[in-house]
């Protein structure tokens, strides 16, 4: 789960990490509130969850009333795009108002979990302000990773050695001291998987400050958080994966144009990869249990074509909790009662699987069945070009004939040239 950064600042708060003075707003009227309680001038930075705010003009220095009003009124309500984000972007409901901040040096700091070594690691960079990928790919002397043995905890030496890549002073150093084990501390009892500083920033007066904040918890540890659980915001998330959640169903949004509906995690990844082998592209990623019953199919259904770009569907399931004749009864419902208007093709195997696949090719409605996944994965990709090709005839039958005119011009003089 992913925090705002102000949501970030005020855990840092309470952990003893230094933040520039802030207010956060989420009116107009409390804009103007914060440039009273901080003064001006002042950062004004959109709270969206995605990177890259500042290059897509989310970050704003004003200087004047007129200025923060200006910028509180072009984001606020409105949906911020950056190149972490989809073309859509994601809403502005509340910006943070920052007291600016005279920067010397901008530092890297970052915690994480480092699956392979079963370690908490730390990342530390004197380049900081910069995406830490391209620093890695092209100064990796630059990026100094330590690693903290679960048993001992952070230890003395880690902190002076960081402190030595970033070269700091004495003072710095025992103020970087407190600031480190402030850190860890805030990862280990809040049971995060990345915490990040970037820009740690020294500043003019030598001093050390957080200026940006960026905080992901471990969403499978929420329970023992309640507190922090309360901090999610569903505005900044697929609303699709929202109402997932909620039916009790796991779905990932992707790019492509073939829905999937699939019982089993590990069994979803494989379809989507021969999906994708095959020359399709997966639309999501959709388990929706070990348990499926009619119910729950339904539901993916009503789900899966929720996204208007969904060109053919692909049902694989094994039966091995539930019965497959049970689940192709289901399937038979869920067609009839959400009117699936694309190509649906079904792959059953395990218990009465024959017998499912039987009363699928037997119905009457537009459900191909297929016995492998190859198989599977072979006809719904045609599927879905078909689909695409009687969109795109649907498109040109209704063009006006001048347009169809010029696009045979446009075509025959591209291939001339």
């Amino acid at each position: 789960m992913n925090l705002h950064e102000y949501q970030a600042k005020q855990l840092f708060t309470q952990f003893g990490l230094p933040v520039p003075a802030s207010h956060v707003a989420e009116t107009l009227d409390e804009a103007r509130e914060g440039a009273t309680t901080i003064g001006l001038p002042m950062m004004l930075k959109a709270q969206v969850h995605a990177g890259g705010r500042g290059k897509a003009g989310g970050v704003r220095r004003c200087a004047s009333d007129a200025e923060l009003e200006s910028a509180a009124r072009e984001l606020l309500g409105k949906r911020l795009v950056t190149a972490q984000t989809t073309p859509q972007g994601l809403p502005v409901s509340r910006l943070l108002l920052e007291a600016p901040v005279e920067v010397d040096r901008e530092l890297y700091l970052a915690l994480l979990v480092d699956r392979a070594a079963e370690r908490v690691a730390i990342m530390a960079s004197a380049a900081g302000g910069m995406d830490i990928e391209q620093v890695a790919a092209s100064r990796p002397d630059a990026l100094l990773v330590s690693r903290i043995e679960p048993v001992l905890g952070l230890r003395p030496w880690q902190r002076r050695q960081i402190g030595l890549h970033f070269g700091l002073t004495s003072d710095q150093q025992r103020a970087f001291d407190k600031l480190l084990g402030g850190l860890y501390q805030l990862f280990t009892e809040c049971d995060a998987s990345l915490v990040e500083i970037n820009p740690l920033v020294l500043t003019s007066d030598g001093d050390l400050i957080a200026l940006d904040a960026k905080i992901e918890l471990d969403d499978n540890a929420l329970y023992r958080h309640p507190q922090l659980a309360a901090l999610h915001d569903p505005s900044q998330e697929d609303a699709r994966e929202v109402a997932a959640r909620a039916e009790g169903l796991n779905y990932i949004s992707l790019d492509g144009d073939i829905g999937c509906m699939v019982n089993g995690a590990g069994l979803a990844m494989a379809t989507m990869d021969l999906i994708a082998l095959h020359g399709g592209a997966p639309a999501n990623f959709l388990d929706v249990g070990g348990g499926a019953t009619a119910e729950r199919v339904a539901r993916a259904f009503q789900l899966v074509l929720s996204d208007e770009k969904v060109a053919a569907v692909l049902v694989n399931i094994f039966g091995g909790i539930v019965r497959c004749d049970l689940i192709a009864e289901g399937i038979l419902a869920a067609v009839k009662e959400v009117g699936v208007r694309v190509p649906v093709v079904v792959r059953l195997e395990g218990t009465n699987a024959e017998l499912g696949l039987q009363r699928l090719a037997q119905s009457d409605l537009a459900i191909e069945t297929a016995a492998t996944l190859t198989d599977a994965a072979n006809k719904v990709v045609a599927a879905a070009a078909a689909t695409r090709a009687g969109l795109q005839a649907e498109v040109a039958a209704h063009q006006p004939a001048h347009v169809m005119a010029s696009a045979g011009e446009q075509a025959s003089a591209g291939e001339q040239s």
